[in-house]
């Protein structure tokens, strides 16, 4: 009787996959394939998207996932056709309908007027249909109990709103916005000042913070190479942090800032930008990434997150 095939070691992978999520799959699900297709030991993403969304998924492995909670704070920016005169039950295409209307005397001006209602700092309240938790348990799991709870509303920012098309009954927009933002939320109140309801017929992610889904890869693009290609559309540990002022360190205070030990920036003639508060920190000869440092009171170089391999 031959001996079961073994099952390769999961190795260690570092770094950033900027993944084009496809509709259907959650992001979980996204994750653990391309986990799978990469062999990775730790993995973590930035702040989910709904299964019927697609786009931007930046995906954290091995030490990268230290720095995973930089983006969940960022902006993000979505392109979304909103269906209007259908009200559903989750506010997308995947809830059943609970309401229809004829939208189709809604004119140009009737709808640019409503939308500028939603530039700015605006109060949103969480949908039912979403991973918010209540004692313990995601509000969706309430949902699909037929329950309905109270949500206390949110304070958001719209940065910005372009109508990027107008075809009655369907509008497409391009939306910049703060974190915590509901774009299904956003479509649903659309159609409730238009006084027809709503619901997102699609919804793409192409920005989170300074990263652009013209740099993603897809899944394909994952499980059609091995995984030495495969690790080769990795970005580097230190992608997320290029916002960040780099600071190099010397071979000693490298070492004292590996230890957990804070360095007075006056004293170790270190230069820092004014105004600085969070940095990357390298080694000057290897350039590697030793992590990340705070600065305390503007003349201490504090280490934050550090980087173990």
């Amino acid at each position: 009787m031959s001996a079961a095939p073994s099952r390769k070691p999961r190795l260690p992978v570092h770094g950033v996959l900027l993944l084009d999520k496809p509709a259907g799959l959650s992001s979980n699900d996204a994750l653990v394939r391309a986990k799978r297709r990469l062999n990775a030991k730790k993995a973590g993403h930035t702040g989910t998207l709904d299964p019927f969304a697609t786009g931007l998924l930046p995906l954290c492995f091995g030490e990268a996932t230290k720095f995973a909670q930089d983006l969940l704070n960022a902006d993000k920016t979505y392109e979304t056709t909103v269906r209007l005169g259908i009200r559903t039950s989750t506010g997308d295409t995947e809830g059943e309908v609970v309401s229809e209307q004829d939208a189709e005397g809604i004119t140009l001006a009737e709808v640019k007027a409503a939308l500028s209602r939603f530039v700015g700092e605006i109060d949103q309240v969480p949908p039912m249909h979403s991973a918010l938790k209540r004692d313990g348990k995601p509000l969706y799991e309430y949902a699909r109990a037929g329950i309905e709870v109270e949500r206390e509303a949110r304070r958001i920012t719209i940065h910005d709103m372009t109508l990027l098309d107008f075809s009655p009954p369907f509008l497409t927009l391009r939306v910049s916005c703060s974190k915590g933002t509901y774009i299904r939320v956003l479509g649903e109140d659309i159609g409730e000042t238009l006084g027809c309801g709503a619901h997102l017929h699609s919804l793409r992610r192409t920005r989170v913070g300074q990263l652009e889904i013209s740099d993603a890869s897809t899944l394909d693009d994952i499980e059609e190479t091995d995984r030495s290609r495969g690790e080769s559309i990795l970005k580097p540990v230190d992608f997320l942090l290029s916002t960040f002022p780099a600071v190099h360190l010397s071979e000693d205070h490298a070492k004292r800032f590996m230890h957990g030990q804070r360095l007075s920036l006056e004293k170790e003639k270190l230069f820092v930008p004014e105004a600085a508060e969070r940095v990357r920190v390298y080694a000057f000869v290897s350039q590697k990434l030793l992590g990340t440092a705070l600065i305390r009171h503007g003349s201490v170089l504090a280490p934050d997150r550090l980087i173990m391999t």
